[in-house]
Parts: structure tokens; C-alpha cells; sequence
């Protein structure tokens, strides 16, 4: 049997609170806070509309979470780290990419979508059948 992937989750490295919100933004603004994955997935303001399509056409769930709000499973199998792309599978969870391999993605949603598939091969994940 393949080790097949339920659900992808991706953590921002920042606080999901209305503060933690606001203070990633202004200082993000001024070069002190850097997130790979809210880059990808996110313009000044709003989700970007190529993350809602590239997430559209994914055969499961792409959850997100901050920092302070990641499931605890998550958080033991990061190590921590953030941001972080996991997959949940059949056997547990998977960390696919972590803050190297999404600055790589230079805030690109097809860049994303290219490192998941990689990362997914090269674990040997599967998605499901469907």
C-alpha cells in the first residue's frame, strides 16, 4: 500500500492574532519579518488570486495555519519550524518543504505547486486515487 497524502498544510512563520497580523505586515514593510509562504500566497492585502487557482486544482485540502494556531502533530513534526509545507498522510505527517525550498519558490503559487511535486516524488506520497 502507497503512503498516500490526506491533506497538505502550510505554516506562516507569524502570528495568526489581529496583532500578530499587524505587526508581520508593518515589518515585513520594513524589511524586519520575512515569510516565504505569505509571500507565495498573499499580495500587500489579499490572498493572491494564482494561490486560489493553483490551490484549486490540488486533489486535497491545502490548509493553513500561523505559528500560533498550527496543530500540535504539526508542530512536533517541523521540529518548530516555519514556515513549513506538510503532508498528512496515512502514516503521519511529512514535512515536504521547509524555509529554504519556499524562499526558492520567490513568492511564485507555480513555483509552489513545481516543489510540492518534486518534494512528493521524492518522498514517494501519492494522492489519492481520483
Amino acid at each position: 500500500m502507497t503512503n498516500q497524502i490526506r491533506r497538505l498544510i502550510g505554516v506562516y512563520d507569524a502570528d495568526g492574532t489581529l496583532r500578530g497580523e499587524l505587526t508581520y505586515w508593518v515589518n515585513a514593510r520594513f524589511g524586519k519579518a520575512h515569510c516565504a509562504l505569505c509571500d507565495i500566497t498573499h499580495g500587500l492585502t489579499r490572498t493572491k488570486r494564482e494561490w486560489k487557482e493553483c490551490r484549486s486544482e490540488l486533489p486535497v485540502e491545502f490548509a493553513t495555519f500561523h505559528r500560533d494556531d498550527q496543530p500540535a502533530h504539526v508542530r512536533t513534526a517541523a521540529d518548530g519550524v516555519a514556515p513549513v509545507v506538510v503532508a498528512e498522510t496515512d502514516d503521519g505527517v511529512v514535512v515536504l518543504l521547509g524555509p529554504t525550498e519556499l524562499d526558492a519558490c520567490h513568492g511564485s503559487p507555480e513555483g509552489l505547486m513545481a516543489a510540492l511535486d518534486a518534494a512528493i516524488a521524492a518522498t514517494g506520497l501519492t494522492y489519492p486515487a481520483g
